[in-house]
């Protein structure tokens, strides 16, 4: 990580200014959608995992929750989704690869990219 720790609102700390919050969706029974738990996986066996500085939940059948508002407000209707913010700029990134390669310093391989079914993300 780079820039200086700055401190987050809630706690925790931020490095160089960037912020990244992923929503993740929660199905009826509890448990997370099969597609965010496949990219909290793999953020975690790429140590990445702490670089997610907020989760932000979308439970299914609420309308309320803070994730399908995010995702509506976004005009999003996938999950899971990352939103970062650096500084003044947002962006959104419905790919977990995406998002390792763009702001994480991550490689991302063609085996990477043919385990991504495009047609398989679960919606919000």
């Amino acid at each position: 990580m780079t820039g200086l720790p700055l401190p987050l609102r809630g706690g925790g700390i931020r490095y160089g200014g960037m912020h990244i919050t992923m929503v993740k969706k929660t199905l009826k029974d509890g448990s997370d959608c099969r597609k965010c738990a496949e990219a909290t996986e793999h953020l975690r066996g790429r140590g990445l995992l702490d670089r997610i500085d907020e989760v932000v939940w979308a439970h299914e059948g609420d309308s309320q929750s803070p994730g399908i508002i995010l995702g509506e407000k976004l005009g999003v209707d996938t999950a899971p989704f990352f939103i970062v913010r650096d500084g003044d700029s947002e962006k959104v990134y419905t790919s977990v690869l995406r998002l390792i390669q763009d702001h994480l310093g991550g490689k991302v391989t063609d085996k990477d990219r043919a385990r991504v079914d495009p047609d398989d993300i679960g919606g919000i």
